[in-house]
């Protein structure tokens, strides 16, 4: 399915240049499942490509793109993405949010005074959450979502979308440019990486769990 699917995407790039790699970052960044380690990496090849066929004036066929132009492609893609998120989460607000919350909650151990805790967190910390978090594996899309419940200022919010997108896409599209051939090896870093989020996310669920229990425990000693 993978591989069915990386065919697609480098079928898109082919043929659509810039506008299928800004096509295919906000479909990313929507839908989540078709990976950046493949849309990116590859569009940065493909941009060698057509600028090492035009030096050598070999192949017109190619498509006439440039690294730096595949960046801005992708870059604009990631913001109107992350701002289709950002207005859907926007439109749903925090009251239906904390009216979901406080009706099925329990069933995911979360209560409203978590929620109140967390929206807490957020404001505290936005600017950085948005900023880091576009930088991030697995988080990079869903950053959006709090951001938008919060109804976080949009222009910092588009402000710091663009620029964390901006060095995500430029270390992944100036990976696969490097590499070239080998352009699919982003995806083993990419991978390794996102591991260590798992990781870093599953350690901070467990502390979170094991904090719920130390309270309740007190709670009810006392």
């Amino acid at each position: 399915m993978l591989g069915d699917l990386a065919n697609w995407v480098q079928d898109v790039i082919n043929q659509f240049g810039y506008f299928g790699v800004a096509l295919l970052v906000v479909i990313e960044n929507v839908f989540p499942p078709i990976p950046s380690e493949i849309v990116l990496p590859f569009a940065g090849f493909v941009a060698q490509q057509s600028a090492s066929a035009a030096n050598a004036a070999a192949d017109a066929t190619q498509s006439d793109t440039t690294v730096i132009g595949m960046m801005i492609a992708a870059t604009v893609g990631s913001v109107v993405g992350a701002l289709i998120l950002y207005f859907v989460s926007a439109a749903i607000g925090p009251e239906r949010l904390r009216a979901f919350v406080e009706r099925f909650g329990k069933w995911f151990g979360v209560k409203s005074t978590d929620l109140v805790r967390a929206e807490a967190w957020f404001d505290r910390r936005s600017l950085v959450a948005v900023l880091v978090g576009r930088c991030v594996p697995l988080i990079r899309s869903i950053v959006s979502i709090p951001a938008g419940f919060r109804r976080m200022k949009l222009t910092s919010f588009i402000l710091l979308t663009t620029v964390g997108s901006a060095v995500w896409n430029i270390a992944l599209i100036g990976a696969g440019a490097v590499l070239g051939d080998q352009w699919e090896r982003v995806g083993e870093y990419v991978g390794v990486f996102q591991w260590i989020v798992v990781v870093v996310i599953f350690i901070l669920l467990i502390r979170f769990v094991l904090t719920r229990v130390k309270r309740r425990r007190t709670s009810a000693k006392n």
